[in-house]
């Protein structure tokens, strides 16, 4: 249904650099630098755009936004978290089981350099995948 997405940030190049290391984990990988005003990453074509905002105040984290990208696995969505926090993002929720409207998911979510909340969500094939989260905190 969503062919792509941008979001604002207040400095293209460090944030480059961090959504080099938090995408890599999702296969999603840089493809197209534009007059440095504008980034796209995908696996075929740019689904995902950083775009360049001078003077951008950080997002509050009231604001109820925020966007969820698909994981190949429970492995990338830990690498996702644990890259977005060596890059100096923030925890939004720590990678474990979470309860979706029609199955269990495990998700992790961050908040990047401008308080953009960003998720990483992999759907188990079973039941069973999501044995090694038991215990773990889970969001509402």
């Amino acid at each position: 249904m969503i062919d792509h997405i941008s979001i604002a940030v207040s400095d293209l190049t460090r944030s480059t650099v961090f959504y080099d290391a938090v995408l890599a984990p999702l296969e999603l990988n840089r493809l197209i630098t534009r007059e440095s005003r504008t980034v796209g990453f995908g696996k075929k074509y740019p689904e995902f755009w950083l775009n360049a905002r001078e003077g951008l105040a950080a997002q509050p984290k009231t604001t109820g936004a925020h966007i969820c990208l698909r994981a190949p696995s429970q492995e990338s969505v830990r690498a996702f978290h644990a890259a977005a926090l060596a890059q100096g993002g923030k925890t939004a929720g720590d990678p474990g089981p979470r309860q979706a409207a029609f199955t269990t998911y495990i998700g992790a979510f961050i908040f990047d350099l401008d308080g953009n909340k960003i998720e990483a969500v992999y759907f188990p094939k079973k039941i069973g995948e999501t044995a090694e989260f038991a215990g773990a905190a889970k969001l509402p």
